[in-house]
């Protein structure tokens, strides 16, 4: 009896190993597959146009080049089931996004958003690059540079914007904590500004008001321009870093793509919604 129940749990115990490989051989198989010629920007979802992905595939063959950084783009037009960070890890890792050994690759995910679901966004960041760019900055990038963008149907700004920071965080010309206060500084002044506009608009219209009986305007107006003024400044120091912008622009010749180098992702990044 003993030997028969021992029989029985080994095969229950195979057929539950054999059950989870085929499910992960399943899910290895919505993962998208390497591109055939490698490329940095593959835009799945059709949201850049022909120049911009162009403009952005040197750039970043170009950064490779020069740093062996590696910053690989991709839009999915859907996830699969899958989370969006989940997804980027296990992309990042099939395609070896980085250097063997440096573990110096970063995946920058977008999935746009339709009438039936929510955009996502994703900065997976390897190893190598955590210190560079931690968890903390990665969700200010995706916050600040990208979704702002994203909600106005720009998505080469985004992401482009995107890239120019994380280009110079991983070079080295400014820390995480610069980035940080700098961005920090830009939404206070923004903030002072919008504030000290609004009192001025406040103070002129409530004497007009006064003079044309017409209490309605001093109560309404300034509150709807109040709403505009908060959402053009919060924006305005979006995508813009030092002395470049989100525009795009002319890059040299990056040189040809090789392909990526084998590097190893933790789970480090960040990623958000809209």
């Amino acid at each position: 009896m003993n030997l028969r129940k021992i029989k029985s749990h080994r095969v229950k115990i195979g057929l539950a190993v054999a059950i989870l490989l085929i499910s992960f051989s399943s899910n290895a198989d919505n993962i998208l597959n390497r591109p055939t010629p490698p490329r940095m920007v593959n835009d799945m979802a059709g949201v850049f146009g022909p120049r911009q992905a162009e403009v952005m595939e040197r750039t970043l063959v170009q950064f490779s080049n020069e740093t062996s950084t590696q910053v690989a783009v991709v839009t999915l037009p859907d996830l699969k089931g899958y989370d969006a960070g989940d997804y980027s890890f296990r992309l990042a890792e099939k395609w070896g996004v980085g250097q063997k050994g440096k573990n110096n690759g970063i995946l920058i995910l977008i999935k746009p958003k339709t009438q039936d679901s929510r955009g996502q966004a994703f900065i997976a960041t390897g190893y190598g690059l955590e210190g560079a760019v931690p968890d903390a900055i990665a969700r200010r990038i995706v916050e600040n540079e990208m979704i702002p963008h994203f909600k106005a149907n720009n998505y080469y700004g985004g992401v482009n914007a995107a890239v120019h920071v994380i280009m110079e965080l991983t070079r080295g010309e400014y820390t995480a904590d610069d980035y940080v206060q700098k961005t920090s500084g830009n939404a206070r002044l923004s903030l002072f500004i919008v504030v000290f506009i609004f009192i001025i608009i406040l103070f002129t219209i409530g004497r007009s008001a006064k003079k044309t009986n017409n209490a309605s305007i001093g109560r309404d107006l300034p509150f709807w321009m109040l709403l505009s003024m908060l959402g053009s400044g919060s924006r305005r120091h979006s995508g813009q870093w030092g002395n470049f912008n989100s525009g795009g622009g002319s890059f040299g010749g990056g040189g040809s793509f090789g392909g990526f180098g084998g590097g190893s992702f933790g789970g480090g990044g960040a990623g958000g919604s809209w």
